[in-house]
């Protein structure tokens, strides 16, 4: 049976941007309200699996309602990660995971599994999937590869120099495929550090 996430929503969900999107991350409410406060025109957060924040703060499968309300409510999309490698053993709840945050009308999951970008594809034909920063793409075969995947959007690997996203960028312009929206973190490299 397949989800689809346009009909579950119980609010619509704010446009997707015509340039660049200020995404900010959010571990629990007070951040959620500072980021939206604040000018973010989305903001990421995990649950309390499948997220590699797992130390962090972070919402639960309960609490996503009620985010997902509060974010559509002013405007503010909601990205869930979903950016761990999931086990044979963890498809089970993976999939429960993942069902919920279609009927919770999250905008998007961010996912570094490709197992779970397929599982995603299973569950609902349009659900978004925006490949995480540590699906390592960096290169236009990697972009090539994520659209095949059913992705929407993709987060670029931190080590890819200007150069790089230059050329994965100019690649996408020449290529037949519709290009996909490219994110880039501004402050990688304390990520990485």
């Amino acid at each position: 049976m397949s989800i689809t996430a346009s009909t579950l929503s119980a609010t619509a969900a704010p446009r997707p941007p015509a340039g660049p999107e200020l995404l900010a991350p959010a571990g629990d409410w007070e951040c959620v309200r500072a980021a939206v406060e604040n000018g973010a025109d989305a903001v990421y957060f995990g649950l309390e699996r499948f997220n590699a924040r797992m130390r962090a703060r972070n919402f639960t499968q309960a609490d996503l309602p009620a985010v997902m309300e509060y974010l559509h409510s002013r405007g503010v999309r909601g990205y869930v990660t979903f950016n761990t490698l999931v086990f044979t053993a963890e498809l089970e709840d993976a999939a429960v995971m993942l069902r919920t945050l279609i009927a919770a009308g999250v905008d998007a999951a961010i996912v570094q599994d490709v197992g779970v970008c397929r599982l995603i594809r299973a569950l609902s034909p349009d659900f978004p999937i925006h490949c995480s920063t540590q699906m390592t793409i960096t290169s236009p075969a990697g972009v090539a590869f994520a659209r095949d995947l059913g992705a929407q959007l993709v987060v670029l690997a931190r080590e890819n120099s200007i150069a790089d996203l230059t050329r994965i960028q100019a690649a996408q312009a020449e290529a037949v495929a519709p290009a996909l929206p490219l994110e880039v973190f501004v402050h990688g490299a304390l990520c990485v550090a």
